[in-house]
C-alpha cells in the first residue's frame, strides 16, 4: 500500500488507535487478523474488536477500533487513491462483474502493474481493501462495485474515483431494493455519473448515457462479438484463444476486451483466466463426467445461461441440475422462478434437484435443505453424468459441490 502515517490514520479515521510494531508508516490495510502482515493497519469491523490483540501479535503496525468502520475504511482508501497515479477501472452490472474483472485482470497483468479485486471484494469493506493494495508503482487498479440499492455505487465511487466505468449488463437482480429494471439502470448509472469529464464509459449497446463529456464505448455496437468457437474468441478488436467454453462468458470477455482497448493495452494471442472460485468452475467427475460449480449466486438470466452451458458441455451425456432458490427478486420472484422452470423443460435437463421453497417451480425432485440434496445426489449421480450446481448465495450450495467432488474423488 502507498504508506500512511499514524497521524494521518488518526486524522482520517477517529476511534481508538493502538500502536503495535509501527516505527513509522502503515504499509497495508486489513480487516481480517489472519491476513495481517508486518506493518499492516488492522481495522476492527463489527466483531473484529475481539481480534485486536491477535492482529498486534501478528505484527500489525497498529490496530484501529473506529467510531464508524465503513467511513474509516472509505477515508483511508480515499487518501491512498489521492496519492496514486494508477488508472482506476470500476466494474458493475447485474451479472458477470467478477468474471469480467477476472478476464480483464488476465489481460492487464502481463502488460501493466495491476491490482484487481480479490474474489468478490465489492462493497463497503472489499473496495477499500482493494485500494489498500495499491502501491506507488501500480499502473492499473480494477475494482468491482456491488449494488444492493440506490446510492451504494455513488458512495463507493466517492472515494474510489474511477476514470473508466464498466457496466456489464442489466438484469432482474436486487429488485427488492430498486423495484424494477428501470431502477437497476438508475442504480448502475451512478457509476457513469461519477466518472470525470473525459473519462470512459464501457456499456451495453442500449444502456442510456446522457453525458456528452465522456468517451462512450457500446459493447455489442462499437465492439462486437463475431464468433465464439471454443477455444477461439473472434471480435471486432481481434482474435484470441481462450481457456473457457461457457458461451455466456464470451459476452464478459468482449466487455473486458473493450475495456483493455480503452486502456490502450494490446490483445494477447491466447488468454488463460484464473476465475474466482464458485463461478463457472468445471471439475472432473468419475467416468468422464463434469461438475459445473456456479454456486456463488443466481438470477433468472444467469440460471438459463448456466443451464444452456450444462447442455452444451454435456454433449449428449446425462445432465443433472442442482438448483436452489433465487433471492432479492422482490415482486418478480414468483415469475422469475417459473422462468427457470420453463428453461429446465425447454432444454431437456434429465434430472433436477430443487432446493428451497421457491424452487418447487423448477420441477424435478424437491428437497428442503442442502443436506437432503447431498443425500439424494449420492444415489442419483452416476459415472459420466454432468452436474450443475447454482443458487442464491444464501443457499450455500458450494457444500453440494464439495460433497460431490470429495466423496467421488
Amino acid at each position: 500500500m502507498i504508506p500512511l502515517s499514524l497521524d494521518e490514520v488518526s486524522e482520517l479515521a477517529p476511534g481508538r488507535l493502538r500502536v503495535g510494531s509501527a516505527v513509522g508508516d502503515v504499509l497495508g490495510l486489513q480487516t481480517d487478523s489472519r491476513r495481517i502482515e508486518h506493518g499492516d493497519l488492522f481495522v476492527a469491523v463489527g466483531g473484529g474488536t475481539a481480534f485486536v490483540e491477535d492482529a498486534l501479535q501478528q505484527g500489525a503496525a497498529a490496530a484501529l477500533v473506529p467510531d464508524d468502520a465503513f467511513a474509516a475504511l472509505a477515508a483511508l482508501a480515499g487518501r491512498v487513491r489521492d496519492r496514486s497515479s494508477a488508472r482506476f477501472v470500476a466494474i458493475t452490472g447485474s451479472m458477470g462483474k467478477t468474471s469480467t474483472k477476472d478476464i480483464l485482470a488476465a489481460i492487464c497483468a502481463p502488460q501493466r502493474r495491476t491490482v484487481a479485486a480479490e474474489r468478490s471484494f465489492n462493497a463497503e469493506i472489499g473496495v477499500p481493501l482493494t485500494i489498500g493494495r495499491v502501491e506507488r508503482d501500480t499502473e492499473i487498479c480494477i475494482l468491482e462495485l456491488a449494488m444492493r440499492g440506490f446510492g451504494q455505487i455513488a458512495e463507493l465511487c466517492a472515494f474510489a474515483r474511477p476514470e473508466v466505468g464498466v457496466i456489464t449488463n442489466v438484469g432482474p437482480v436486487h429488485l427488492e431494493k430498486v423495484g424494477d429494471l428501470a431502477g437497476v439502470v438508475r442504480a448502475k448509472s451512478e457509476l457513469i455519473a461519477a466518472l470525470p469529464a473525459g473519462g470512459t464509459a464501457i456499456v451495453p449497446e442500449d444502456f442510456p448515457v446522457e453525458r456528452d463529456d465522456l468517451e462512450v464505448v457500446r459493447v455489442g455496437r462499437d465492439v462486437t462479438l463475431e464468433a465464439f468457437e471454443p477455444p477461439v474468441l473472434r471480435t471486432s478488436l481481434g482474435t484470441l484463444e481462450v481457456d473457457f467454453t461457457a458461451r455466456h462468458l464470451a459476452a464478459n470477455a468482449l466487455t473486458a476486451i473493450a475495456t483493455a482497448n480503452a486502456l490502450e493495452l494490446h490483445l494477447p494471442d491466447d488468454l488463460h483466466v484464473p476465475f474466482t472460485g464458485w463461478r463457472n468452475e468445471e471439475i472432473p467427475l468419475p467416468g468422464g463426467g463434469v461438475l459445473i460449480n456456479d454456486a456463488w449466486n443466481a438470477n433468472p438470466v444467469s440460471m438459463r445461461a448456466a443451464l444452456e452451458h450444462l447442455v452444451q458441455l454435456a454433449a449428449g451425456r446425462p445432465t443433472i441440475a442442482v438448483l436452489g432458490d433465487m433471492a432479492e427478486l422482490g415482486t418478480y420472484s414468483e415469475q422469475g422462478h417459473r422462468e427457470v422452470g420453463r428453461a429446465v423443460a425447454e432444454l431437456g435437463i434429465d434430472e433436477v434437484v430443487a432446493i428451497g421453497p421457491q424452487s418447487v417451480a423448477y420441477g424435478g425432485r424437491h428437497v428442503d435443505s442442502v443436506d437432503e440434496a447431498i443425500a439424494l445426489l449420492e444415489e442419483l449421480v452416476r459415472p459420466g453424468d454432468c452436474v450443475l450446481v447454482k443458487a442464491a448465495r444464501a443457499m450455500g450450495l458450494e457444500r453440494v459441490a464439495e460433497a460431490l467432488t470429495t466423496v467421488r474423488a
